[in-house]
């Protein structure tokens, strides 16, 4: 670690010595009108008096900024500038290396809560600990971290931001996975986690003592790096356990200490802005947070049941749906049927099946190919779970009388060229649909039905009059998702007797099949990831004519088949053949 201290501000080594055997304070630092930082640095001709001048008047108008910070954005050298907030405030200038850094110190305040405050902690060779920050007035973070390192002495140092960064980033990918909980639990006393069973809100503060936003922190971290899609933390009469959904199956991963339950929930019902002392009601919230240096939200929901409340935490990755069409699974053909139907200027297009199926992956994949610069694209969600550029999105509100028929109504007073609604769910929001459809508007929805033919037997008994659905319709997409087989330990295997015959009834006869060993990259399951299967119905003239005399759903599914639709079983067992599933999956997933 260098100590860069500029020649105005330079000390001798023993000088440097005493000092770091002396606690800082804040009555250490120089008042402001004994030193300037933009004249000190435009005395010296280290910024120009331009920059500095600019910087100054960004700086009036965001009065909790700080100088440095503006002059860093605008380009500035950042040793340069550094040094000399640290001089003006009678501080060392430190360069740390990642050989540097007190790893206990960084393992009692955690990786994220340092990026946060951008701060390091960092050896002395004694028993305080160096801090090396970013800025030179945070004292309300220095008097934190002495709280949560148990009033240890603390010795204040600056260093430059993006060198801060850069070694917590490698400390976090370097991290352990697991979590000793006897060491994270070290510093609480039992009681502090049972005071929030019968806490006021005053006393509540125990739920974000330390080791618990830890621990929390920990939960979501790994949930991201697994990537997985939800979190499930349930309570039992003894035992408490968190459960991550990872390619559409739950896995066991954690089991805390059955006492933690009460402070976990509270931590989490803070972040997201829930009622702590509300333990007999469910709730549902929101948590925006950055995981791993990027944005990540969290929809939270709460249910009570006789062993503690049960949390259930969805991840929502702004990157998870900005996968672009062809990377989703189509077959070639699908995929060409499918852009055919998005790009057409008026009718309804359907994506069908259930929750956790991929349909709004595929809605927002879809409307990322419109040229939203030339077409009026608006939503109607429920709620809306990610922002997309250039597109207008409206949230749906029940209680204000904001249903998906009013939001839809709104829009259809907006000049629209395409609308995406969430879910078609009642009578009121069909019909309007149909009738921006048979207006001269796009309509993208989705539906909760098994297949793509029951979509259309599902509008004709929400109340949509048979000869309106056939009309309007333009195809259905049905789609489920399916586990991969992992890329890392996938083999060939010859196919057993009992295999064969399976096969044999769809006319294959494959000698082997790839399936996955188990490894680590997939947690010994030999699956990892998941791709799509789709079912594409494209409603032509003799299809209308059909669906206008109102059949069964029985008869419009054979009438289907019979006209070429490749089922979801079917389109299952090609991708099998490719290598890219395996037999127990395509009979997981899909029926006859």
């Amino acid at each position: 670690m260098q100590n860069n201290t500029p020649s105005h501000a330079h000390t001798t080594q023993q000088d440097t010595e005493g000092t770091m055997r002396d606690l800082w304070s804040p009555a250490d630092l120089q008042p402001a009108s004994m030193f300037d930082l933009g004249d000190s640095l435009a005395s010296s001709g280290l910024v120009s008096r331009e920059q500095i001048e600019s910087a100054r008047r960004i700086l009036r108008q965001t009065p909790q900024g700080e100088l440095h910070n503006i002059l860093l954005d605008m380009g500035a050298d950042e040793t340069v500038v550094m040094s000399n907030v640290a001089a003006g405030a009678g501080l060392d200038f430190v360069t740390p290396h990642s050989t540097d850094v007190d790893t206990d110190g960084l393992a009692l305040l955690g990786i994220d809560y340092c990026r946060d405050r951008r701060i390091l902690p960092l050896q002395t060779g004694g028993d305080r600990l160096l801090l090396a920050t970013a800025s030179a007035l945070d004292i309300a973070t220095l008097d934190e971290v002495r709280t949560l390192m148990g009033g240890a002495q603390i010795r204040h140092a600056i260093a430059g931001p993006s060198i801060i960064n850069a070694i917590l980033d490698a400390a976090k990918e370097t991290a352990p996975d697991e979590v000793d909980m006897q060491a994270l639990l070290a510093d609480v006393a039992e009681d502090d986690v049972e005071l929030l069973e019968d806490a006021d809100e005053d006393e509540v503060d125990d739920g974000s003592s330390s080791p618990i936003v830890r621990y929390v922190n920990h939960i979501i971290q790994t949930a991201v790096r697994e990537g997985a899609s939800d979190i499930h933390i349930e309570p039992s009469e003894s035992t408490l356990k968190v459960r991550l959904r990872i390619d559409g199956v739950l896995y066991e991963t954690m089991n805390p200490p059955r006492k933690m339950l009460a402070a976990i929930t509270s931590r989490i019902k803070i972040l997201a802005s829930l009622d702590i002392a509300e333990r007999r009601l469910p709730q549902d919230g929101r948590i925006r947070l950055q995981v791993h240096g990027r944005p990540l939200d969290l929809r939270i929901s709460t249910a009570p049941t006789p062993h503690g409340e049960k949390t259930v935490m969805r991840l929502l990755d702004n990157r998870s749906i900005q996968v672009p069409l062809h990377d989703l699974g189509f077959s070639a053909d699908t995929l060409q049927a499918w852009r055919e139907e998005i790009a057409k200027p008026h009718g309804i297009v359907l994506v069908t099946g259930p929750t956790g199926s991929g349909k709004t992956t595929t809605l927002y994949g879809s409307m990322q190919e419109l040229d939203t610069q030339r077409l009026n694209v608006s939503t109607v969600e429920d709620p809306v779970e990610y922002q997309l550029r250039g597109i207008t999105q409206m949230q749906t509100h029940e209680r204000i009388g904001m249903t998906f028929g009013a939001a839809l109504r709104t829009l259809l007073r907006q000049d629209p060229d395409v609308i995406m609604v969430g879910e078609i769910r009642d009578q009121e929001t069909a019909t309007t649909a149909i009738q921006a459809a048979l207006t001269g508007h796009l309509v993208l929805s989705t539906l909760h039905t098994n297949d793509a033919p029951s979509s259309i037997t599902r509008l004709i008994n929400i109340g949509i009059e048979p000869f309106l659905v056939a009309g309007a319709v333009n195809a259905v997409l049905a789609q489920r998702l399916m586990r991969c087989v992992c890329a890392h330990c996938g083999e060939d295997h010859a196919v057993s007797e009992e295999t064969a015959a399976i096969l044999a009834g769809y006319g294959l006869t494959q000698s082997t099949l790839r399936e996955g060993t188990g490894c680590d990259k997939c947690r010994q399951t030999g699956m990892s990831g998941r791709l799509g299967i789709y079912e594409m119905l494209q409603i032509d003239d003799t299809l209308r004519d059909r669906i206008a005399g109102n059949p069964s759903v029985n008869e419009l599914r054979k009438h289907c088949c019979e006209s070429g639709m490749k089922t979801l079983r079917q389109d299952a067992i090609e991708k099998m053949v490719e290598g890219r599933t395996t037999l127990s999956e395509v009979l997981r997933v899909t029926t006859e």
